[in-house]
Protein backbone atom coordinates (compact mmCIF):
# COMPACT_ATOMS: atom_id res chain seq x y z
CA UNK A 1 0.00 0.00 0.00
CA UNK A 2 2.73 2.46 0.94
CA UNK A 3 4.60 1.64 -2.24
CA UNK A 4 1.57 2.32 -4.39
CA UNK A 5 0.87 5.61 -2.63
CA UNK A 6 4.49 6.68 -3.06
CA UNK A 7 4.22 5.84 -6.74
CA UNK A 8 1.40 8.32 -7.12
CA UNK A 9 3.34 10.98 -5.18
CA UNK A 10 6.45 10.54 -7.36
CA UNK A 11 4.52 10.48 -10.61
CA UNK A 12 5.66 13.07 -13.12
CA UNK A 13 3.98 14.45 -16.21
CA UNK A 14 4.60 12.09 -19.13
CA UNK A 15 4.14 13.12 -22.75
CA UNK A 16 4.12 9.46 -23.73
CA UNK A 17 1.29 8.73 -21.30
CA UNK A 18 -0.68 11.71 -22.65
CA UNK A 19 -0.45 10.44 -26.23
CA UNK A 20 -1.21 6.89 -25.08
CA UNK A 21 -4.37 8.05 -23.29
CA UNK A 22 -5.42 10.16 -26.28
CA UNK A 23 -5.03 7.44 -28.89
CA UNK A 24 -6.48 4.88 -26.50
CA UNK A 25 -9.61 7.03 -26.31
CA UNK A 26 -9.82 7.23 -30.10
CA UNK A 27 -9.29 3.52 -30.70
CA UNK A 28 -11.64 2.35 -27.94
CA UNK A 29 -14.49 4.72 -28.79
CA UNK A 30 -14.24 5.78 -32.46
CA UNK A 31 -17.99 6.30 -32.83
CA UNK A 32 -18.14 8.98 -30.15
CA UNK A 33 -14.82 10.69 -30.91
CA UNK A 34 -14.67 10.70 -34.69
CA UNK A 35 -18.47 10.85 -34.98
CA UNK A 36 -18.65 13.98 -32.84
CA UNK A 37 -15.74 15.56 -34.68
CA UNK A 38 -17.53 14.93 -37.99
CA UNK A 39 -21.06 15.95 -36.97
CA UNK A 40 -20.24 19.06 -34.96
CA UNK A 41 -16.80 19.96 -36.26
CA UNK A 42 -15.80 19.08 -39.80
CA UNK A 43 -19.23 18.81 -41.45
CA UNK A 44 -20.60 22.19 -40.27
CA UNK A 45 -17.28 23.84 -41.17
CA UNK A 46 -17.43 22.39 -44.68
CA UNK A 47 -21.07 23.41 -45.16
CA UNK A 48 -20.49 26.92 -43.82
CA UNK A 49 -17.36 27.37 -45.93
CA UNK A 50 -18.98 26.04 -49.08
CA UNK A 51 -22.17 28.06 -48.58
CA UNK A 52 -20.47 31.34 -47.71
CA UNK A 53 -18.11 31.02 -50.67
CA UNK A 54 -20.97 30.38 -53.09
CA UNK A 55 -22.99 33.23 -51.57
CA UNK A 56 -20.12 35.68 -51.98
CA UNK A 57 -18.68 34.56 -55.31
CA UNK A 58 -21.51 33.02 -57.26
CA UNK A 59 -25.05 33.65 -56.05
CA UNK A 60 -25.13 37.40 -55.54
CA UNK A 61 -21.58 38.67 -55.82
CA UNK A 62 -19.69 41.51 -54.20
CA UNK A 63 -21.60 44.26 -56.03
CA UNK A 64 -24.89 43.18 -54.45
CA UNK A 65 -23.60 42.31 -50.98
CA UNK A 66 -21.22 45.23 -50.60
CA UNK A 67 -18.42 45.43 -48.07
CA UNK A 68 -20.74 45.25 -45.05
CA UNK A 69 -22.49 42.22 -46.46
CA UNK A 70 -19.16 40.45 -46.84
CA UNK A 71 -18.20 41.46 -43.29
CA UNK A 72 -21.56 40.20 -41.96
CA UNK A 73 -21.09 36.84 -43.67
CA UNK A 74 -17.58 36.58 -42.24
CA UNK A 75 -18.82 37.38 -38.71
CA UNK A 76 -21.70 34.91 -38.91
CA UNK A 77 -19.31 32.27 -40.22
CA UNK A 78 -16.89 32.96 -37.36
CA UNK A 79 -19.60 32.81 -34.69
CA UNK A 80 -21.09 29.59 -36.06
CA UNK A 81 -17.61 28.08 -36.23
CA UNK A 82 -16.97 28.90 -32.56
CA UNK A 83 -20.39 27.56 -31.52
CA UNK A 84 -19.83 24.23 -33.22
CA UNK A 85 -16.27 24.12 -31.85
CA UNK A 86 -17.55 24.54 -28.28
CA UNK A 87 -20.02 21.67 -28.64
CA UNK A 88 -17.31 19.49 -30.17
CA UNK A 89 -14.80 20.35 -27.45
CA UNK A 90 -17.24 19.68 -24.62
CA UNK A 91 -18.30 16.36 -26.11
CA UNK A 92 -14.71 15.19 -26.69
CA UNK A 93 -13.80 16.11 -23.11
CA UNK A 94 -16.55 13.83 -21.81
CA UNK A 95 -15.46 10.94 -24.04
CA UNK A 96 -11.81 11.27 -23.00
CA UNK A 97 -12.57 11.61 -19.29
CA UNK A 98 -14.77 8.53 -19.47
CA UNK A 99 -11.90 6.56 -20.99
CA UNK A 100 -9.57 7.72 -18.20
CA UNK A 101 -12.19 6.41 -15.74
CA UNK A 102 -12.14 3.00 -17.40
CA UNK A 103 -15.46 3.20 -19.22
CA UNK A 104 -16.85 4.18 -22.62
CA UNK A 105 -19.07 7.24 -22.96
CA UNK A 106 -21.88 6.91 -25.46
CA UNK A 107 -22.15 9.41 -28.27
CA UNK A 108 -25.41 10.65 -26.72
CA UNK A 109 -23.78 11.24 -23.32
CA UNK A 110 -20.87 13.04 -24.94
CA UNK A 111 -23.06 15.28 -27.11
CA UNK A 112 -25.27 16.15 -24.14
CA UNK A 113 -22.18 17.17 -22.18
CA UNK A 114 -21.14 19.42 -25.06
CA UNK A 115 -24.50 21.17 -25.25
CA UNK A 116 -24.63 21.78 -21.49
CA UNK A 117 -21.40 23.80 -21.49
CA UNK A 118 -21.75 25.39 -24.94
CA UNK A 119 -22.38 28.92 -23.66
CA UNK A 120 -19.57 29.10 -21.07
CA UNK A 121 -17.17 27.44 -23.51
CA UNK A 122 -18.17 29.99 -26.14
CA UNK A 123 -17.35 32.82 -23.73
CA UNK A 124 -14.11 31.10 -22.75
CA UNK A 125 -13.13 30.76 -26.42
CA UNK A 126 -13.79 34.46 -27.05
CA UNK A 127 -11.90 35.63 -23.97
CA UNK A 128 -8.90 33.37 -24.46
CA UNK A 129 -8.75 34.16 -28.20
CA UNK A 130 -8.75 37.87 -27.38
CA UNK A 131 -5.95 37.49 -24.82
CA UNK A 132 -3.84 35.20 -26.99
CA UNK A 133 -4.44 37.38 -30.05
CA UNK A 134 -3.24 40.50 -28.24
CA UNK A 135 -0.24 38.53 -26.99
CA UNK A 136 0.61 37.39 -30.52
CA UNK A 137 0.53 40.99 -31.71
CA UNK A 138 3.03 41.83 -28.96
CA UNK A 139 6.02 40.06 -30.52
CA UNK A 140 4.31 36.61 -30.64
CA UNK A 141 5.95 35.19 -27.48
CA UNK A 142 3.36 36.53 -24.97
CA UNK A 143 0.61 34.93 -27.05
CA UNK A 144 2.38 31.56 -27.05
CA UNK A 145 2.89 31.79 -23.29
CA UNK A 146 -0.79 32.54 -22.71
CA UNK A 147 -1.77 29.64 -24.97
CA UNK A 148 0.34 27.27 -22.87
CA UNK A 149 -0.98 28.69 -19.58
CA UNK A 150 -4.60 28.37 -20.72
CA UNK A 151 -4.17 25.11 -22.66
CA UNK A 152 -6.41 23.05 -20.37
CA UNK A 153 -8.97 25.73 -19.47
CA UNK A 154 -11.68 24.16 -21.65
CA UNK A 155 -11.40 20.62 -20.17
CA UNK A 156 -11.26 22.12 -16.67
CA UNK A 157 -14.42 24.13 -17.33
CA UNK A 158 -16.28 21.08 -18.64
CA UNK A 159 -15.15 18.51 -16.08
CA UNK A 160 -15.02 20.65 -12.94
CA UNK A 161 -18.06 22.78 -13.86
CA UNK A 162 -16.15 26.05 -13.42
CA UNK A 163 -16.90 29.56 -14.59
CA UNK A 164 -14.88 31.13 -17.37
CA UNK A 165 -12.43 33.04 -15.18
CA UNK A 166 -12.12 30.15 -12.73
CA UNK A 167 -11.32 27.80 -15.63
CA UNK A 168 -8.52 30.09 -16.82
CA UNK A 169 -7.18 30.29 -13.26
CA UNK A 170 -7.41 26.51 -12.85
CA UNK A 171 -5.51 25.98 -16.10
CA UNK A 172 -2.80 28.36 -14.92
CA UNK A 173 -2.52 26.38 -11.69
CA UNK A 174 -2.38 22.99 -13.41
CA UNK A 175 0.24 24.02 -15.97
CA UNK A 176 2.52 25.71 -13.45
CA UNK A 177 5.86 23.92 -13.26
CA UNK A 178 5.63 21.97 -16.53
CA UNK A 179 5.02 24.64 -19.15
CA UNK A 180 8.16 23.82 -21.14
CA UNK A 181 7.02 20.21 -21.31
CA UNK A 182 3.56 21.33 -22.43
CA UNK A 183 5.20 23.52 -25.07
CA UNK A 184 7.04 20.44 -26.33
CA UNK A 185 3.81 18.44 -26.43
CA UNK A 186 1.95 21.15 -28.32
CA UNK A 187 4.87 21.54 -30.73
CA UNK A 188 4.90 17.81 -31.50
CA UNK A 189 1.12 17.88 -32.03
CA UNK A 190 1.41 20.97 -34.24
CA UNK A 191 4.15 19.46 -36.40
CA UNK A 192 2.04 16.33 -36.79
CA UNK A 193 -0.92 18.49 -37.80
CA UNK A 194 1.17 20.36 -40.38
CA UNK A 195 2.49 17.12 -41.86
CA UNK A 196 -0.98 15.60 -42.08
CA UNK A 197 -2.45 18.80 -43.55
CA UNK A 198 0.35 18.96 -46.12
CA UNK A 199 -0.30 15.36 -47.11
CA UNK A 200 -4.03 15.98 -47.48
CA UNK A 201 -3.37 19.17 -49.46
CA UNK A 202 -1.06 17.35 -51.84
CA UNK A 203 -3.65 14.58 -52.23
CA UNK A 204 -6.37 17.14 -52.97
CA UNK A 205 -4.23 18.84 -55.60
CA UNK A 206 -3.44 15.48 -57.22
CA UNK A 207 -7.07 14.28 -57.25
CA UNK A 208 -8.38 17.57 -58.61
CA UNK A 209 -6.00 17.73 -61.55
CA UNK A 210 -3.01 19.59 -60.13
CA UNK A 211 -2.69 23.29 -59.39
CA UNK A 212 -3.79 24.33 -62.89
CA UNK A 213 -6.74 21.97 -62.78
CA UNK A 214 -7.84 23.30 -59.39
CA UNK A 215 -7.51 26.87 -60.58
CA UNK A 216 -9.49 26.15 -63.74
CA UNK A 217 -12.22 24.31 -61.82
CA UNK A 218 -12.43 27.09 -59.24
CA UNK A 219 -12.72 29.73 -61.93
CA UNK A 220 -15.38 27.77 -63.83
CA UNK A 221 -17.47 26.93 -60.76
CA UNK A 222 -16.99 30.22 -58.92
CA UNK A 223 -15.02 28.56 -56.15
CA UNK A 224 -13.52 25.26 -55.10
CA UNK A 225 -15.45 22.16 -56.21
CA UNK A 226 -17.58 20.19 -53.77
CA UNK A 227 -15.05 17.33 -53.81
CA UNK A 228 -12.49 19.65 -52.23
CA UNK A 229 -14.80 20.33 -49.29
CA UNK A 230 -15.60 16.63 -48.87
CA UNK A 231 -11.92 15.77 -48.68
CA UNK A 232 -11.32 18.68 -46.31
CA UNK A 233 -14.16 17.52 -44.06
CA UNK A 234 -12.66 14.03 -43.81
CA UNK A 235 -9.26 15.47 -42.91
CA UNK A 236 -10.75 17.91 -40.40
CA UNK A 237 -12.63 15.08 -38.72
CA UNK A 238 -9.35 13.35 -37.96
CA UNK A 239 -7.47 16.47 -36.84
CA UNK A 240 -10.36 17.77 -34.70
CA UNK A 241 -10.78 14.45 -32.89
CA UNK A 242 -7.06 13.95 -32.31
CA UNK A 243 -6.40 17.52 -31.16
CA UNK A 244 -9.43 17.53 -28.84
CA UNK A 245 -8.57 14.30 -27.04
CA UNK A 246 -4.90 15.27 -26.72
CA UNK A 247 -5.84 18.49 -24.91
CA UNK A 248 -8.15 16.61 -22.55
CA UNK A 249 -5.54 13.89 -22.01
CA UNK A 250 -3.12 16.65 -21.04
CA UNK A 251 -5.69 17.94 -18.54
CA UNK A 252 -6.13 14.48 -17.00
CA UNK A 253 -2.36 14.08 -16.71
CA UNK A 254 -1.92 17.48 -15.06
CA UNK A 255 -4.86 16.95 -12.71
CA UNK A 256 -3.51 13.60 -11.56
CA UNK A 257 -0.06 15.13 -11.13
CA UNK A 258 -1.28 18.11 -9.11
CA UNK A 259 -4.20 16.61 -7.19
CA UNK A 260 -3.28 12.94 -6.99
CA UNK A 261 -5.29 10.00 -8.34
CA UNK A 262 -9.09 10.08 -8.57
CA UNK A 263 -11.12 9.17 -5.47
CA UNK A 264 -11.83 5.66 -6.68
CA UNK A 265 -8.14 5.02 -7.25
CA UNK A 266 -7.27 6.24 -3.77
CA UNK A 267 -9.94 4.02 -2.26
CA UNK A 268 -8.40 1.06 -4.08
CA UNK A 269 -4.91 1.98 -2.90
CA UNK A 270 -5.84 2.35 0.75
CA UNK A 271 -8.66 -0.21 0.84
Amino acid sequence: MATAAAGFEDRSVSIGRIFSRAFGTLSSNPLATFGIALIFGALPAAIIGYGSERLQLQSVGFDVLGIWGIVAIALVTLVLGIVFWTITQGALVRATIAYSEGRKASIGESIAAGFVVALPLFLLALLSALGIGIGLVLLVVPGVILYIIWSVAAPALVEEKLGVLDALSRSSELTDGVRWKIFGLELVALVGYWMFSGLVGALAVMLLGGMRGMAANAAAAGGFPLAYYVLTAIANTATTAVWGVIQTSLYVELRNWKDGPPTDALAEVFG
